[in-house]
């Protein structure tokens, strides 16, 4: 992965942690915190869309798996704080 790749894919995970913090109404992550929620929710959403068998491709299909997988994760952290 060149320069280029590792910024674009940086600012995606960013990107989508941010957009997850907002939308689970959380109290924000941070840079550093934001861009490790939206790398994980990245693996975590690319495992749920192929189970469930959608294809989502491009720089926005990217930006929507990762906020997706995102929000399940912060979700299933949520859980196991509360437990």
């Amino acid at each position: 992965m060149d320069a280029q790749g590792l910024i674009i894919f940086l600012a995606i995970g960013a990107l989508a942690g941010w957009l997850a913090g907002k939308i689970m109404k959380g109290g924000g992550f941070g840079l550093i915190g934001n861009i490790i929620i939206g790398v994980v929710g990245a693996v975590v959403g690319g495992y749920v869309f192929n189970f469930l068998d959608i294809s989502a491709g491009g720089l926005v299909g990217s930006i929507i798996t990762s906020t997706a997988g995102a929000i399940i994760l912060i979700y299933i952290i949520r859980l196991i704080k509360s437990a």
